[in-house]
């Protein structure tokens, strides 16, 4: 009897393994057909509609964690392909179904807002992401404080102290923020005020994942700041020589700039000698 229920379970166990084969071989075949289709022949049609990650998370078999990696990886690339006009259209589900599949995963959120804010231009969208983050992680000072830094940038001050008063409720939040707070609706954030927060954070961090924000943003002021002096210099070049510089040492040579900066990781900046434009050797939200 044992031996007869043994065999049922084993040719159930088979069955089963069989049908995920067949499934798994179906989405493969899928995927193929649909990664053979054009986007630009079907407009706005760049992601194929992925369910709610709260119906998703059953359907992972409690590999949740893993999905959400998945997903993260997926839509890194997929952000960082320029040529998908549409590519912002689904950006707050993508990240919403990451947010279901792992809401402890602190990463996706602050790159989704990243994305939102500096890529598509959309301020609300970058909020309503951090806004996710923060009601899964009402811990995580990080969330309000990163909108309220966004709002600044944006000048829209009443939604800046919003958020930076929100971030001085959430224990943790570091004492720059009471500043903050007190100047959002007076002074605009400057890229050197922007430097001194983010250098402060930075050095008064103490966890690794706060360093690891702090860096990024800094990395991204230095370059704002470094770009436009040598953009800046160009200019003067072109006004002096009528044409722009062939290469950027010759900034130096003519005297305009005693000497080029670097980014963050002591890195030279790229040129475009054909456009005059300057630009980072980084895309400072993936570092």
């Amino acid at each position: 009897m044992k031996a007869a229920r043994s065999a049922r379970r084993g040719v159930a166990g088979l069955g089963l393994s069989l049908v995920l084969l067949a499934s798994s071989a179906g989405v493969i075949t899928l995927k193929s057909v649909v990664d053979g289709v054009s986007r630009q022949k079907i407009p706005g049609a760049s992601i194929i509609y992925i369910p709610s990650g709260k119906y998703l998370r059953y359907a992972t078999l409690g590999y949740s964690s893993l999905a959400a990696d998945l997903v993260y990886l997926w839509a890194i690339q997929y952000y960082s392909t320029y040529t998908v006009v549409d590519r912002f259209q689904n950006l707050e589900h993508i990240f919403s179904i990451i947010a279901e599949l792992d809401p402890r995963y602190t990463d996706p959120y602050e790159v989704g807002a990243l994305i939102a804010v500096y890529e598509a231009k959309d301020l609300g969208l970058a909020c309503k992401i951090l806004d996710m983050g923060l009601a899964k992680n009402p811990d995580q000072w990080m969330f309000p404080f990163e909108a309220g830094h966004y709002a600044q940038i944006a000048k829209d001050y009443e939604t800046a102290k919003r958020y930076y008063e929100k971030t001085m409720r959430i224990a943790g939040a570091p004492p720059i923020v009471k500043r903050l707070y007190a100047a959002a609706g007076v002074k605009t954030m400057d890229l050197k005020t922007s430097w001194e927060m983010w250098l402060e954070i930075y050095k008064t961090a103490s966890d690794d994942r706060t360093k690891k924000i702090a860096e990024k943003h800094l990395y991204q002021v230095k370059s704002a700041m470094d770009i436009g002096v040598i953009q800046g210099a160009v200019e003067q070049f072109r006004a002096r020589f009528h044409r722009p510089p062939g290469e950027l040492e010759e900034l130096v040579r003519v005297r305009i700039l005693t000497a080029l900066p670097r980014d963050l990781d002591g890195k030279d900046y790229l040129y475009d000698s054909q456009k005059g434009e300057v630009s980072p050797p980084s895309v400072w939200w993936k570092r």
